[in-house]
């Protein structure tokens, strides 16, 4: 089995950060930049890039004399555990408080294909076969 990271939780810049890097793979730090909408300086988008490689989020490799800075664990693994922590902080660790918070929302507009996936899930989740 693969290395355990203890993932850290993130700012609002460092998501935004995060966001796209996942959406290209990967990326320079000036290609973050241009991709941001109010990007900040060079120093500060670097500085929050290597913050994000000491919290074990990001690698990077060298390409000539810039870094490309890519995500060390999939997207789905690290929102698992921003939404364990969500679950923690906000719905006394209830993952049916948070599900609840989420439909209740009022422009959630599920799909009959992502009603049909949580109906899936729950009876999975009452037969025991949840993962």
């Amino acid at each position: 089995m693969g290395k355990t990271l203890k993932l850290h939780a993130l700012s609002r810049r460092e998501r935004e950060l995060m966001d796209i890097v996942y959406a290209g793979g990967a990326a320079t730090a000036q290609e973050i930049m241009d991709a941001m909408e109010r990007p900040p300086t060079y120093s500060s988008v670097r500085s929050a890039l290597r913050l994000l490689e000491l919290k074990g989020h990001l690698r990077h490799r060298r390409a000539g004399l810039k870094y490309v800075f890519a995500p060390v664990a999939p997207r789905e693994r690290t929102a698992k555990s921003a939404l364990r922590q969500l679950a923690a902080t906000f719905f006394d660790n209830s993952a049916g408080a948070l599900l609840a918070a989420l439909l209740d929302l009022h422009d959630t507009k599920l799909s009959r294909a992502e009603l049909g996936e949580l109906e899936r899930m729950i009876r999975e989740a009452k037969e025991g076969k949840q993962k």
